[in-house]
């Protein structure tokens, strides 16, 4: 690959960046974010999470089945295992062992689930490619907020680029290189100071997406997705991207499920 060319992850984050954007600012990460989210509202994401994880570690099992090379495999059934362990601990400290059951599924993590399965006969590369963005967006997210959480605790450094805008945190190559408009003081639109971390009752959800093994998993993953588009056409190259695409947009909308308590209309 010469200097000049992008990398497949490069191409796919700028055209996923307006939606990962519009995610910085939603209302559930800006209130998350200020420790200010009504616990109503995590409580029906940490359920609807763990609905949509059981799915998940299934689909990273099969492209696990389905990758070319021994180390890539090993990479994935390591995230199916370990990963959504960590995930899992999460529910059980927020939902005290209390497991949702699929009849609790609401309308986008159906919808979410059901893009992620339709990809099991597609090509291997863009099945890669739509698991994807639950560990880069997740990543991105994660390190914002804690950016803004250790400004709060340091007030000195309020006027840095990271606490004013938490994708600041962000300009870097590669996936989530850059950022959005910062929290403000809106509840209504998220736009929240945040609390110092610590005073946070969402910490360990912070900690646990801001944690370096986590963006060492994050990039991995990206690394690989990388390596099957190099050797990909550009049809399938397009479709991993459009399938990137998607699945952010599909992160956008679980968060604002759980932001409107979303149930089933009829």
């Amino acid at each position: 690959m010469s200097a000049t060319m992008k990398h497949w992850s490069d191409e796919a984050w700028e055209a996923a960046l307006p939606t990962f954007e519009k995610i910085l600012s939603h209302p559930f990460v800006g209130t998350l974010a200020a420790g200010t989210l009504p616990a109503e509202r995590f409580r029906f994401y940490i359920r609807q999470d763990a609905l949509y994880l059981d799915g998940y570690a299934r689909r990273l099992a099969h492209v696990a089945a389905r990758l070319p090379r021994k180390e890539q495999t090993e990479a994935f059934l390591h995230f199916a295992l370990d990963g959504i362990a960590v995930e899992r601990a999460l529910h059980a400290q927020f939902l005290a062992g209390e497991r949702p059951t699929p009849g609790e599924m609401s309308p986008t993590c159906l919808l979410y689930t059901s893009v992620l399965e339709a990809q099991a006969t597609a090509p291997v590369e863009v099945e890669a490619a739509a698991v994807l963005p639950c560990f880069v967006v997740y990543q991105r997210v994660g390190e914002a907020i804690l950016a803004r959480a250790r400004a709060a605790e340091n007030p000195d450094r309020a006027d840095t680029p990271a606490a004013k805008d938490p994708g600041a945190a962000e300009n870097r190559p590669g996936p989530g290189h850059n950022g959005s408009t910062a929290a403000g003081a809106n509840p209504n639109s998220g736009e929240q100071r945040p609390i110092p971390l610590p005073e946070n009752p969402y910490r360990a959800w912070i900690e646990t997406y801001a944690d370096p093994d986590f963006a060492a998993s994050s990039e991995l993953a990206t690394r690989i997705c990388d390596e099957l588009a190099a050797a990909a056409g550009a049809e399938t190259r397009s479709r991993m991207t459009e399938l990137f695409v998607r699945c952010t947009r599909m992160e956008w909308l679980f968060w604002d499920s759980a932001w409107n308590l979303e149930n089933w209309k009829i």
